[in-house]
């Protein structure tokens, strides 16, 4: 991973699969994950490509239940 690139961590289990995360990224690296089903039985987000994410904390921002947390790497 490229320096002062973003590490994202998800709550799955706490995700509604809303999206508004999806549609917050700008980086586009953030998808609704069909292959997974949480406890709530939702499709929970997921990152496509960390090696993108530029730690905006966009999506964060936009989660309504806190799913993500958002975390700049360092040296």
């Amino acid at each position: 991973m490229a320096k002062g690139r973003g590490i994202l961590k998800f709550e799955i289990d706490k995700c509604k699969g809303c999206e508004l995360c999806v549609h917050a990224c700008p980086a586009k690296i953030l998808a609704i994950d069909l292959n997974v089903v949480n406890k709530k039985d939702y499709h929970p987000v997921t990152c496509t490509d960390m090696s993108k994410c530029i730690a905006c904390g966009s999506c964060a921002l936009m989660c309504p239940d806190g799913v993500i947390s958002v975390y700049k790497e360092e040296d």
